[in-house]
């Protein structure tokens, strides 16, 4: 499914009831206008596909009109430093990839000061928790991991991967990568995931990787080729794209996740009705289609499980942010 059916279909989400009562005085408070999900990246990648579902359901729910706001730029710092200027009321949200969690460190890394930290944040909700996955163009004439290794041997630095910015999940899985293979390509950052695969598409790169819903349906139509999985099993979209264990390299293992959060400061009923709200969207059946048929099958955990998760995932990603070090 490409990105234009998944928003149609996703149009036509209609929930079912709502778990748990909301009391009429809470309904009256929150949400008290229209409300905005800021995906700090160009459309078209994973924190938008996690995001536009998410919004026309918390729509129906909640009553007010729940709409995405693109703010791409810094790897998605400009984006989470947005939602953080605005009033801390709930009714202004971000919905972030698991590099929200490095970018600080990433910061501190290259002699900044960080935009923000993730102690400003309150987690919500991870929404979706896919791998990435290596691609290339169908035109390619990589057809395995091996044939991209080997050439990039013979040409260190020439051959061009596209991320969607520096510190960035495809950032960091494809030096996890290089790192293992012991090769060196030439990174292109781009302004989201979007952006960075119409560069795989247009022949302005070589490789990519992204998670699976935004690849679905250019698998489809056999415009791009996936030559491998950053996942521990064989994703489900994809059955004949290995692991990398299988190809050989071991520990080149990243999975993306995306998730949505608001300021530390937002009160607590309002983060409770907001945890209730998503979660009745994540848990509708139809809901649960439309990421399946996207190729990302929600991944939803409530905000204790998934604060627990973030403090564990984000140990692995800081490691790999300090081995890349300060850019150029």
């Amino acid at each position: 499914m490409d990105r234009r059916t998944f928003l149609r279909v996703a149009a036509g989400l209609s929930l079912g009831p709502v778990s748990g009562e909301f009391s009429a005085r809470a309904q009256m408070a929150w949400p008290s206008q229209s409300i905005t999900i800021v995906v700090p990246f160009a459309p078209g990648g994973q924190a938008d596909l996690a995001a536009r579902p998410l919004a026309l359901g918390l729509t129906k729910i909640l009553g007010q009109s729940v709409v995405v706001d693109n703010r791409a730029g810094a790897g998605g710092a400009i984006g989470a430093a947005a939602v953080l200027k605005a009033d801390a009321d709930g009714h202004t949200m971000l919905m972030a990839l698991s590099a929200i969690a490095v970018l600080p460190e990433a910061e501190r890394v290259s002699g900044r000061k960080p935009t923000y930290e993730m102690s400003q944040f309150t987690p919500i909700a991870r929404v979706l928790g896919d791998p990435n996955l290596l691609i290339v163009s169908a035109a390619s004439p990589y057809k395995t991991v091996k044939d991209l290794v080997d050439d990039a041997k013979q040409r260190p630095g020439q051959i061009a991967y596209a991320s969607a910015g520096n510190f960035g999940a495809s950032h960091l899985c494809m030096e996890m990568f290089c790192s293992a293979a012991d090769i060196k390509l030439l990174h292109v950052p781009y302004r989201g995931g979007g952006p960075a695969l119409a560069g795989l598409l247009g022949g302005q790169v070589v490789a990519t990787a992204q998670g699976a819903g935004p690849l679905k349906g250019y698998s489809d139509e056999g415009k791009l080729r996936v030559l491998a999985t950053f996942g521990t099993e064989r994703h489900p979209a994809f059955p004949d794209a290995p692991t990398f264990l299988e190809a050989g390299y071991n520990d080149v293992v990243f999975y993306v996740w995306a998730g949505l959060f608001v300021p530390r400061a937002v009160p607590a009923g309002v983060v409770m009705r907001l945890r209730q709200a998503v979660g009745a969207v994540m848990d509708d059946p139809q809901t649960i289609g439309i990421f399946k048929n996207a190729g990302s099958p929600p991944a939803y955990l409530d905000a204790p499980e998934f604060t627990a998760y973030i403090e564990t995932d984000s140990k692995r990603l800081i490691a790999a942010v300090q081995k890349i070090g300060k850019l150029d």
